[in-house]
Parts: structure tokens; C-alpha cells; sequence
């Protein structure tokens, strides 16, 4: 029974990828599935598209941007907060999950105001504000964890060796946190790539994301490049997750 829902589960998950896939190389000037005849139009159509190629590469420019925001908030106050008592440490940490309970509606509203009232709205900067704040929780959850798992006698070993504070954290410290880190600002990157909501309130047509594009041909036009878009997401994705699997498997075989 169980192996059966498995199965189903598996199915239901797969089965859009088999459908959009195929689209993408469809000759149907519309969505239609299954595709009349195969070519690789649509694809060429993307890549000659500035249209698409500005959304997409402001996606990118605005994701990497708003994890390094993202980051810099974040380890400070991971490191603060898991290391240091303090009053209102439950305030602080209720204020810091806060992006993550309110509605993505509120705050792309919230932003409106906030950043219209600074000329920010329809600016890439406006936008990589939005996301870095709103990615916060995720990243601070993932260092905190990390740091709460750290064996801080690594640190004063070193420490006890000569090592100063700032040498100690960048050779014993970082290291040690990196994978959870790495994991955070991924976390981070993923969370504002894909952030579709508030980009269509505070975007505009200068900052336009590749989501934001999405919904907006999905919406308007029904342009079939989108199941291009999507299967290139896809295959992004899958080339993550094997070249992960490699990375994982190369020191067991050196060993």
C-alpha cells in the first residue's frame, strides 16, 4: 500500500515535467499537448528575446544581490543571538521570523508604500531590498542551527595557540560553518529567483524578474516560450542535484 502511494505521489509530481518538456519543442503556435510536429523555434525565440533575456538576467543580478544581503544580515544576528543572552531574546527572534508568517500580498503591499515613499520602486535596488528582508528567516534558521551544533572548544583552542579572535574565526570558525552557510545563502538565491508576488508589485518594467515575466505571459499573452523557460528551470535544477550527487560521491572513491 504504501509502495503504491509512493508510486502515485511520484507520478503526480512527475507528470507535469512530461507535458511541459515536450511543449517546449512544440510547432503549435498555442499550448497544445500532445505537440503537432517538434522543433526548436520556441528556443530560438527565447534566446533571441530581449523581452526574456533581461527578466532572466535580472533575475540572477537581483537573486546574487539579495543573498549577499541576505548573508550579511544574517550572520551577525545568528551570531548574537545563538552566543549572547540578552532581554527580549524572544522579541528579537518573533521579529526575525516575521517575513516568513506575514502574507506575501502584506508585505509586497508594505513594500509599495515603504519603498515608493524612497524612489525605489521600479529599481533593481528596491527590489533586492524586498527579497534580501524577506529571505531572512530561512537563512538566520539554517546559521542558527549551524551554530548551535558548533563546538565552540575548537575556538578557544586556537585561541590558547595564539590565534586572535578575527584569525580564529576566519580559519576555524568559517570553515567549520561554511556548509551551512553555503546551504543558507542557497536557500537565499532560490528564495528570491523564484519570488513572484512581490516583484509584480514593486518591479516595475525597469527591474522586470523572470517570475514576474512568467506570470505576466502566462496572464496576458499565452506565449508558448514559457514551457521553454520552464523545461530550461527544470534541466537547471537536475544539473544541480546530479553534479551535488557527483560532488558527494568523488571522496568515497578516494578513499
Amino acid at each position: 500500500m504504501v509502495l503504491v502511494l509512493a508510486i502515485l505521489v511520484a507520478v503526480f509530481l512527475i507528470a507535469p515535467i512530461l507535458i511541459i518538456v515536450p511543449m517546449s519543442f512544440s510547432t503549435a503556435v498555442s499550448f497544445q499537448f500532445p505537440p503537432p510536429g517538434y522543433s526548436l523555434g520556441y528556443y530560438r525565440a527565447f534566446f533571441a528575446s530581449p523581452d526574456w533575456l533581461e527578466p532572466t538576467l535580472n533575475s540572477f543580478v537581483i537573486a546574487g544581490a539579495s543573498m549577499v544581503l541576505t548573508m550579511l544580515l544574517v550572520v551577525p544576528a545568528a551570531f548574537g543571538y545563538v552566543r549572547h543572552r540578552f532581554r527580549g531574546k524572544s522579541l528579537f527572534n518573533l521579529l526575525m521570523m516575521a517575513p516568513l508568517v506575514v502574507p506575501h500580498v502584506v508585505a509586497a503591499l508594505a513594500y509599495y508604500g515603504y519603498l515608493g515613499a524612497l524612489r525605489l520602486n521600479g529599481t533593481i535596488a528596491g527590489v533586492v531590498l524586498a527579497h534580501g528582508v524577506l529571505a531572512v528567516p530561512i537563512a538566520f534558521l539554517v546559521v542558527s542551527a549551524a551554530l548551535k551544533g558548533f563546538d565552540r572548544n575548537l575556538e578557544r583552542a586556537a585561541m590558547s595557540a595564539g590565534a586572535g579572535p578575527i584569525r580564529t574565526f576566519f580559519w576555524v570558525t568559517l570553515p567549520v560553518l561554511r556548509p551551512g552557510m553555503m546551504v543558507a545563502a542557497l536557500f537565499a538565491f532560490l528564495f528570491s529567483f523564484n519570488e513572484a508576488v512581490v516583484s509584480i508589485f514593486i518591479a516595475g518594467r525597469n527591474a522586470t524578474t523572470l517570475p514576474k515575466k512568467m506570470f505576466e505571459s502566462i496572464r496576458l499573452e499565452s506565449d508558448p516560450v514559457i514551457a521553454v523557460v520552464s523545461s530550461l528551470l527544470i534541466g537547471a535544477v537536475l544539473l544541480g542535484v546530479l553534479t551535488s550527487a557527483v560532488l558527494r560521491r568523488r571522496p568515497a572513491h578516494a578513499a
